[in-house]
């Protein structure tokens, strides 16, 4: 462990992460009794087959779809923005006013259903929404937006939704957070650049931070929208079996003094020694995550990635065993890397898109998609378009790190190249608006590995649906 890393743990013990290309690790840490809580519900895995009876790499299967039931004494509360805390939150009619009301209820198996409305922080509270209430295995909690609607957690504190230590079996889905960087000026957060107490440039959209407390697990944030936080958009960390899928995450990071990213796992935690795949980072969009201000700790720009994976390799209790899969996300115009594992092992980082990511002047040779001090890492059928003048990936310091079947563009300056990779325009029919699927003509179509597991794509499309895999997160049909 080195000096840097102690006086790290040693003066932020609760880590927003998040990491630059060359530093140890870029944290955060807020005050105990700002600590949000959150609970959310496990979503079920997608049932896999293996496509190919050989491979060239070992591929760890997916585990297969269960249904989680419910117990029968389950509640339903319901939250509106024209409720009122002392209504019996049982029916649509008589609903609560805040989600905290109904979340300090919840027991095992119970679903909050909120409704259209804004809601915002409470005066000297740490989050909108701070879940400390556990489900179980087989009775997650959920906290869901109302069937057809669109409910608004707004905030200018440390953070949109957070989840309490030791808390397991919960679920965020359907919910839109928003941070305060519309009423932030970059000069008035450059000004506060040294200040790590500012709750308006600091906040988080959704943190899970279970490090010091025994750690979280099974956690599912699914179609959730989250942009305009300081700082992370959706930060876990000292957590297992955590699954980020089906969230459009942009315009964070802008304002933090703290190396904070779009969607960024820290120091995965075990909760058991399954080596298999625990934590998933699919099917996301990411993009204008940008971090304006220099990390405290460094002095300079680090962070402001699309989606990383950071220090796995010293998580909370001992290195992480179990394996990540960043599968279909499409990462594009971020200030850092679109996608990348630092200092971590065990990750696929398979079909995706990164486009135009270091964006940050001050980032130049990270990479779009990269693994750098890293271990047993297979990065496969992404296509890899980097900005102008910028690393398509790099290889520093990295062992089992193996680039293959990916494709860049002319030009790019590709440092790793795999026996398979393909070069040249992949013929996205409208980049510029965010429109990434493949034209016909498209070279990545029928070129990718036949990944063993991965049977959809970005949008749910079967894969393959021609003669083989198409490379990138959207499978032309």
């Amino acid at each position: 462990m080195t000096i840097e890393f102690l006086q790290h743990t040693l003066f932020f013990p609760m880590m927003i992460h998040g990491l630059g290309f060359l530093s140890l690790s870029a944290s955060l840490v807020l005050p105990w009794a700002l600590t949000g809580l959150v609970q959310g519900q496990k979503i079920t895995e997608s049932l896999v087959k293996d496509i190919r009876q050989s491979s060239p790499v070992q591929q760890m299967p997916l585990p297969s779809r269960k249904l989680i039931s419910q117990v029968s004494t389950a509640t339903t509360y319901y939250v509106s923005a024209t409720g009122n805390d002392r209504n019996s939150g049982l029916t649509t009619s008589s609903a609560f006013k805040t989600i905290q009301r109904a979340a300090d209820l919840t027991r095992p198996g119970d679903t909050v259903l909120i409704m259209n409305g804004e809601y915002r922080n409470a005066p000297g509270r740490g989050s909108v929404l701070s879940i400390s209430r556990s489900g179980t295995a087989n009775a997650w909690i959920k906290f869901k937006a109302y069937p057809g609607h669109s409910p608004k957690i707004r905030h200018n504190t440390w953070n949109g939704i957070g989840f309490a230590k030791r808390v397991s079996y919960i679920e965020l889905n359907g919910l839109e957070v928003i941070g305060n960087n519309p009423n932030v000026t970059l000069g008035y957060a450059l000004s506060q650049k040294s200040n790590s107490s500012n709750v308006l440039t600091n906040g988080n959209c959704i943190n899970v931070d279970g490090r010091g407390g025994g750690g979280i697990h099974h956690v599912n944030i699914l179609n959730n929208k989250v942009h305009d936080c300081g700082g992370a958009g959706i930060s876990v960390a000292g957590a297992d079996y955590v699954r980020v899928d089906n969230n459009t995450v942009y315009n964070n990071s802008w304002y933090s003094v703290f190396g904070t990213s779009g969607i960024s796992f820290l120091q995965n935690w075990n909760s058991d020694g399954n080596q298999g795949y625990k934590m998933f980072i699919t099917n996301n969009r990411a993009y204008n995550n940008r971090m304006y201000v220099p990390w405290i700790q460094r002095g300079t720009i680090t962070d402001g990635n699309g989606i990383i994976v950071d220090i796995s390799k010293r998580g909370t209790n001992g290195p992480y065993r179990g394996r990540t899969l960043i599968a279909n996300n499409i990462s594009y115009r971020n200030g850092g890397s679109g996608i990348h594992a630092h200092e971590s092992e065990h990750v696929d980082i398979i079909n995706n898109t990164a486009y135009l990511n270091q964006q940050s002047p001050e980032l130049r040779r990270k990479g779009d998609i990269y693994g750098g001090y890293s271990s047993d890492i297979k990065i496969f059928n992404n296509i890899i378009y980097p900005s102008p003048g910028k690393n398509a990936n790099t290889n520093v310091m990295n062992s089992n790190v193996t680039y293959d079947y990916n494709l860049y563009p002319n030009g790019a300056v590709v440092v790793v190249r795999g026996t398979h990779d393909v070069v040249g325009d992949p013929q996205f029919v409208n980049p510029s608006n965010g429109d990434f699927h493949l034209r016909s003509s498209s070279p990545a179509i029928n070129r990718g590995y036949s990944w063993r597991g991965l049977t959809t794509d970005f949008e749910g499309t079967p894969r393959p649906s021609g003669s083989g895999y198409d490379i990138g997160a959207d499978e032309y049909r």
